[in-house]
């Protein structure tokens, strides 16, 4: 799910750069008016960024791809807005520690994963006075996933129609199987995401919200 270096124009990755600042900048605007003190989110903010870090050395066979873990649908249901610089972050030092992405690409990759994970803390919070909070948590996990996906194929679709290196269908399609081996990969972090949920709703139900003790 990561863009690699070289693969991108200019004018993506920098607007890829563009997007990013704007997101970063609204999500830290907003979580200083909602937050009284918004210190007291660090120690979970960095906990998650670990785990998204760490996410992206387990990797899963889900033919024709070996795919790693998202976890970006599980931070925005637990960060909110917060979901997307911590994701800039984990990203960052995915792509110094494993080559994972890289520095250029590091915008629209943020984009690529962050924007999903602001949805998924979206649907989660809607969802989960009418769902349930254990399937409102899952349908977020797996559309973090999905519209990730989704937001990959339509970047590298740009770039590669923009240089006119797509030229036939077979190259299409291979790019659409990569994205389509994603949708068991959702499922499986639908289900963790609902795991999660669940279990700090009876352990520590203020990690997800003050609306989590109702």
């Amino acid at each position: 799910m990561h863009i690699s270096e070289g693969l991108l124009p200019a004018p993506l990755w920098l607007g890829g750069y563009g997007i990013t600042a704007l997101l970063t900048g609204w999500s830290l605007h907003l979580l200083q008016r909602l937050e009284k003190d918004p210190r007291r989110q660090l120690p979970k903010a960095a906990l998650l960024t670990a785990a998204f870090f760490v996410a992206s050395s387990i990797h899963l066979p889900f033919p024709p791809a070996s795919l790693h873990l998202l976890l970006n649908g599980l931070l925005g249901v637990m960060l909110g807005a917060l979901a997307y610089p911590a994701i800039v972050v984990g990203l960052f030092f995915q792509a110094v520690a494993f080559g994972h992405g890289g520095l250029t690409t590091l915008g629209i990759n943020a984009a690529i994963m962050g924007i999903p994970a602001l949805l998924a803390g979206g649907i989660f919070r809607m969802g989960r006075r009418r769902l349930g909070d254990g399937l409102a948590a899952f349908w977020a996990g797996a559309a973090g996933v999905g519209l990730a996906a989704l937001l990959f194929y339509e970047v590298v679709m740009a770039a590669l129609l923009g240089e006119g290196t797509v030229s036939t269908q077979a190259e299409r399609l291979a790019l659409g199987s990569l994205v389509m081996a994603h949708l068991p990969l959702a499922a499986v972090e639908g289900l963790f995401t609902c795991w999660v949920v669940r279990f700090l709703q009876r352990v520590q139900p203020e990690l997800l919200g003050e609306d989590a003790k109702r």
